[in-house]
């Protein structure tokens, strides 16, 4: 099923919510919602499943206007992160849950009920549980469950709010991946949010990052890793590091530096350069940005040396990879370092 959601307006006294939000998610798309706390990632989700009401604006499933649909007309699956399943029922009664709770005519037969159970315990890998209780399930198990209660309805659109939120983390890295192969096996349309990059980047086909009521950027994550359409989008997703200087006439210099940096466009005035820890390098004296060594972290197979650049307020962050024979240069020590893969954008501080 197509989603498509138009100008949706959601406000709340001296704040947006949501801020003319417009979106197309194609039938079988798995799309994340990513964003800071605060940026209108459940407000939306909770709009799309009929939970509130737009101020303005429309929420379309396939050529259908669901804006002024109850939550059981537009027939959503919702997955919530702390799995808010009947304690008091079985795994099985939970599944059915949904499908009991339908109106006499529209309510399937006992066996029907009880072969669809069957085949969703099967899908989430849990093919003997249904007799057993939540209170005798580990956290990833109840959120299986609480998915197969989600598709149980034949929903129009998966919704999952913070689905792994609640679980550990190898928990939620084995979980995200069983979920990824089972979206894969059914082709639900499904929308979820996170606020763990790594989450949507591993998961989605899509991510939409969000700010402030507003999207700041659609993608692929791919796309939205490489090429961030902004400051906020470079510095959200993954680790950067920012140096502020100017631009004009096709470079940056950045500040405390002579050194020059071709950029693409043609801007002046105040800017910031954001690189990756591992696009930037050590280079010769003289072929970069001055620094000093003020500490050295090792993580498994990673260096990472903490950096105090000349003319720059804020610390930078360089990767080396720990294969033998590295040299690290010590605490104290004086180095240069220089940008590989960098992009250039003009210095708001809004």
């Amino acid at each position: 099923m197509d989603l498509r959601l138009h100008q949706l307006g959601k406000r709340y006294p001296g704040v947006a919510a949501l801020d003319a939000i417009s979106l197309d998610i194609q039938s079988g798309e798995l799309v994340a919602l990513l964003g800071p706390s605060g940026s209108g990632k459940t407000t939306l989700l909770r709009v799309i499943a009929g939970l509130l009401h737009p101020d303005v604006g429309s929420v379309l499933f396939g050529d259908t206007d669901a804006t002024a649909l109850s939550l059981r007309e537009r027939n959503v699956g919702f997955v919530f992160q702390h799995y808010a399943l009947f304690r008091h029922m079985t795994v099985a009664e939970n599944i059915a849950f949904g499908l009991r709770s339908r109106r006499r005519r529209d309510r399937p037969d006992k066996a029907t009920i009880a072969r669809r159970v069957a085949e969703l315990l099967t899908l989430i890998q849990l093919p003997d549980y249904g007799p057993r209780y939540p209170e005798q399930l580990s956290g990833g198990q109840k959120q299986r469950v609480a998915l197969a209660r989600a598709l149980a309805i034949d929903p129009t659109v998966l919704l999952l709010d913070e689905p792994f939120g609640a679980l550990d983390a190898k928990v939620r890295v084995e979980l995200r991946r069983w979920l990824r192969r089972l979206h894969e096996q059914t082709g639900q349309t499904t929308l979820f949010v996170t606020h763990d990059q790594e989450e949507a980047l591993e998961l989605a086909d899509r991510v939409v990052v969000m700010r402030e009521g507003r999207i700041e950027q659609v993608g692929t994550p791919d796309a939205i890793y490489r090429q961030p359409a902004s400051a906020f989008v470079f510095a959200f997703i993954g680790r950067a590091n920012s140096l502020a200087g100017q631009q004009g006439d096709g470079h940056f210099v950045a500040d405390g530096s002579a050194v020059r940096w071709p950029v693409a466009g043609d801007g002046a005035g105040p800017a910031r350069l954001y690189v990756r820890p591992h696009d930037l390098a050590l280079a010769a004296p003289g072929d970069g940005l001055a620094a000093r060594v003020i500490a050295a972290h090792r993580l498994a197979d990673r260096i990472t040396l903490e950096l105090a650049l000349d003319g720059q307020a804020q610390a930078v962050e360089l990767d080396l990879a720990a294969t033998p024979g590295v040299q690290v240069p010590p605490v104290g020590a004086t180095v240069a370092v220089t940008p590989l893969r960098y992009q250039v954008y003009a210095d708001n501080p809004t």
